[in-house]
């Protein structure tokens, strides 16, 4: 098994502020993708879509206000299915620093090196939203390349 492993610091955030964006659909839409629905609570689902090529539907497995966000991937990319995405907070000074984990993956195919990258953008997206209001979710994302 390999992990996508991702750490970012957002200055003058709070972890509850941080948490928010990670539990609730407003907070999710702002830096994931627009076409977000479901609930963060601990037993919820949570859905994504990014028009035109598909989503993901995560079960959150576990939530502790203002420490960490665990999902389990139960619908989206073969690849995707079974895995976890794991977000851990911390204060740090004037940072919330988040340790994301996506864990799980089977092995480290091409599709997990696009994934990778993607991740961090949508990683700088949450930063942005979280530090300036804005972020830049599904459609409006930095493009990568096109998958097939």
């Amino acid at each position: 098994m390999v992990d996508i492993l991702h750490r970012i610091g957002i200055e003058d955030a709070s972890p509850d502020e941080v948490y928010q964006a990670l539990t609730t659909v407003e907070g999710l839409a702002g830096w994931w993708t627009d076409d977000t629905k479901g609930s963060g609570d601990a037993g919820g689902v949570l859905e994504f879509r990014f028009p035109p090529i598909g989503g993901f539907d995560m079960e959150v497995v576990e939530v502790k206000p203002s420490e960490r966000v665990v999902w389990r991937v139960a619908e989206g990319p073969e690849e995707w299915l079974g895995t976890t995405v794991d977000w851990e907070l911390r204060k740090s000074g004037d940072y919330t620093i988040v340790l994301f984990k996506h864990q799980g993956w089977k092995e480290p195919v091409e599709f997990m090196h696009h994934c990778s990258t993607k991740w961090a953008t949508y990683l700088m997206s949450l930063k942005s939203l979280l530090e300036t209001g804005k972020g830049a979710p599904a459609p409006r994302d930095v493009r990568i390349s096109d998958w097939h």
